[in-house]
């Protein structure tokens, strides 16, 4: 049976990563999480005093980008691949709501994401790939044979978000969490550089409404259709 790609785009929090992920298990598909790799060029400038709340020198972050190195890698006894950064398993670093408020910013300089969609071009040159993102299906794989776009209210990503941080140990307040989110939204749909768009033939699954297990039987039957269509 021929395989597909599938890019799954949307907002933040709106659970792509995850319904991408056990879409990749079951067809035994690679996944690309595009969101890692953007918070792991965060993380990095971060920690070189490229940016932080009163500071963003994106001369240096320019400058910097052929000095970091990203790769996924997975052991057997891991859930998922993880995203390690010059030789670094970086995964957790890259979760906390820190990385969340410089994501968007470092996202909008175009030689970051030139650098970033290169990669994941060539990751999907062999098909039987699932990435999530906010541009996989208009700049990254725009031939791509699905593309769904996930929304959901800010409201709720904010509650999901808050809730999730919370069991990682974060101290924060919702209203924090929920500015976060409204922040990144208004940057990711207004920059210059590929903003988040639907593409004109993605699917759009609004899971305001929806627990994991109805998102994830949504998603696989609009891609048994798709593969289907291959044969």
């Amino acid at each position: 049976m021929g395989k597909i790609t599938i890019a799954i785009d949307g907002y933040s929090s709106t659970g792509k990563s995850t319904v991408a992920k056990q879409l990749a298990d079951y067809l035994g598909y690679v996944y690309v999480d595009s969101g890692a790799m953007y918070r792991a060029v965060t993380l990095y400038a971060m920690q070189n005093g490229i940016i932080s709340k009163d500071h963003f020198d994106t001369a240096k972050l320019k400058e910097s980008l052929p000095l970091i190195h990203l790769k996924f890698y997975k052991e057997p006894n891991w859930g998922k691949a993880h995203i390690f950064l010059n030789g670094k398993d970086v995964e957790d670093k890259i979760r906390n709501l820190e990385v969340s408020k410089f994501v968007s910013p470092i996202a909008t300089i175009h030689e970051v994401r030139a650098k970033l969609v290169a990669q994941q071009k060539q990751m999907g040159l062999e098909k039987g790939v699932v990435m999530d993102g906010r541009d996989i299906g208009t700049i990254v794989f725009p031939q791509a044979e699905l593309k769904i776009f996930m929304n959901a209210s800010a409201k709720e990503r904010a509650q999901r978000r808050y809730k999730e941080l919370l069991e990682r140990g974060e101290n924060i307040q919702y209203i924090e969490v929920l500015k976060n989110i409204q922040d990144r939204d208004h940057i990711d749909t207004t920059r210059e550089d590929s903003p988040l768009v639907k593409a004109g033939d993605a699917i759009e699954i609004d899971n305001s409404e929806m627990n994991l297990e109805d998102q994830f039987h949504t998603v696989l039957q609009l891609a048994k259709d798709r593969i289907a269509g291959r044969v």
